[in-house]
């Protein structure tokens, strides 16, 4: 395939950005968006030019590093999947493909397609922990009768990789799906009844203090999610911040 690639470019984050145009040939099918962005780039420094910066790490839809908007939607077209698993059938030959950095004010842009999601790692810091009594006689976690549909919906919100996905396909840039997720993963389960009341409100607090914007329940936050995290979640944070303020 050949393609044209509209790509954000910008030095740092106090620069002014701008789109630039790059041709690349004889893709493969095959390859994931990734490669594609490695061939780019290889292409670029054989040229004497800069390459793109862009986030990446395991490659596998694990670690959520990977973030780009892609012809408007955060990871692509694809559904379920993060940027490393998208692959280049998902696009014909002759196409054009606009590349930009997640955007939002609380994920400012640190070079070219690289933005600081760094205010998830605050927000997971306010609250996202359980006491565990170490000394003693230590409870096995395993012992603990937990059912399975709690289980299960602990499981699901503990999926949410941190990508920000949710933020930047949010026309507020609501972190409450990422925001939820966490609170849920510990509010289904008897461990995390320690600091319930706290964690709520601290990790809310937190969210607020970094910019984010607030949720309108549009759902395009559980549509891009590549880890399919329900706005379920956003209901459960809602009731517990309820509870623990009341």
């Amino acid at each position: 395939m050949n393609l044209t690639l509209k790509i954000w470019r910008q030095k740092d984050s106090n620069a002014k950005g701008q789109m630039v145009d790059y041709k690349v040939a004889d893709i493969s099918e095959h390859m994931s968006f990734l490669e594609m962005m490695d061939v780019l780039n290889e292409q670029l420094v054989n040229s004497g030019e800069e390459p793109i910066a862009f986030d990446h790490d395991c490659r596998e839809g694990i670690c959520g590093t990977c973030s780009m908007f892609i012809n408007g939607e955060p990871h692509g077209p694809d559904r379920g999947i993060t940027t490393c698993q998208l692959h280049m059938r998902s696009f014909k030959d002759g196409d054009t493909i606009t590349i930009e950095p997640f955007r939002a004010a609380a994920f400012p842009v640190i070079k070219d397609l690289v933005v600081d999601r760094t205010s998830f790692e605050r927000i997971q810091q306010a609250g996202g922990y359980i006491s565990v009594n170490t000394s003693g006689n230590t409870q096995d976690a395993n012992a603990i009768p937990i059912s399975k549909h709690d289980a299960d919906e602990a499981m699901d919100a503990a999926a949410c990789i941190g990508c920000g996905a949710c933020v930047a396909t949010c026309k507020n840039s609501s972190a409450m799906l990422f925001v939820g997720a966490k609170v849920s993963q510990y509010a289904l389960l008897p461990q995390g009844q320690v600091e319930a009341a706290d964690r709520v409100r601290n990790m809310v607090d937190q969210m607020d203090l970094e910019g984010f914007g607030n949720c309108t329940n549009t759902g395009a936050c559980e549509i891009e999610c590549p880890k399919g995290i329900s706005l379920e979640n956003i209901a459960r944070m809602n009731r517990e911040l309820m509870k623990a303020n009341i």
